[in-house]
């Protein structure tokens, strides 16, 4: 089921960009890093590393104005790293997703790009660990999340774009476990979320100006 649903976005995604190359779209790849966090876990602070990865289209329609389909390979999660100040406590939470975004950029210049819009993320695999040891009956995340994105691009090349990107989750991935009293958006959308910095960079293989 899982390598279905994944062939099956996969496939929208390829036959999307092709049907989008013949209209004069816009298509590339990004690749890059992510610190994250679980707000309403015990733990603070962006301190699990994940990758980011993944391919792009996008179609201007306007001169200021673009909208941008991605498909992408986004670990999140969260983590504690063993010290003097929580008495040695070592925690894992890893969760990989394949996620889909879909943006409205703004161009302010040549130089500087806004974006902001909706992603749905589908879960493809996740692993939580205390000391090193699998955590046996742990409560597995949602099998489909609800993202917000927001970040700014800084044109380094024609093609070559450096992005920063915040990724927060807008449903809970988890509703049990939770310590103290994390809300987002909808009532009763109490629970586990995750918060994401993401920094990249974005080839564009055919320059709008081309």
């Amino acid at each position: 089921m899982r390598k279905s649903r994944f062939l099956l976005i996969t496939g929208v995604f390829i036959i999307s960009a092709f049907m989008a190359s013949s209209q004069q779209f816009n298509g590339g790849m990004m690749a890059g890093c992510a610190a994250t966090q679980v707000a309403g876990d015990t733990y603070e602070g962006f301190h699990k590393a994940g990758l980011f990865l993944g391919g792009f289209v996008n179609y201007e329609v306007g001169k200021h104005s673009a909208f941008q389909m991605e498909l992408e390979f986004f670990q999140k999660g969260s983590r504690e790293n063993p010290d003097s100040s929580n008495n040695y406590n070592e925690y894992l939470f890893r969760t990989n997703y394949i996620e889909l975004p879909i943006l409205y950029e703004y161009r302010i210049n040549k130089r500087f790009k806004l974006e902001a819009g909706p992603s749905l993320g589908f879960l493809v695999g996740w692993y939580e660990a205390r000391y090193g040891e699998e955590i046996k009956g742990a409560v597995k995340p949602a099998a489909v999340s609800f993202q917000i994105n927001a970040g700014l691009y800084v044109n380094i090349t024609e093609r070559l774009m450096f992005n920063l990107r915040t990724n927060n989750s807008l449903l809970n991935i988890r509703s049990e476990n939770v310590t103290g009293d994390v809300i987002r958006i909808f009532p009763g959308n109490f629970g586990q979320f995750n918060d994401c910095l993401v920094f990249s960079l974005f080839f564009q293989f055919n320059h709008p100006a081309d």
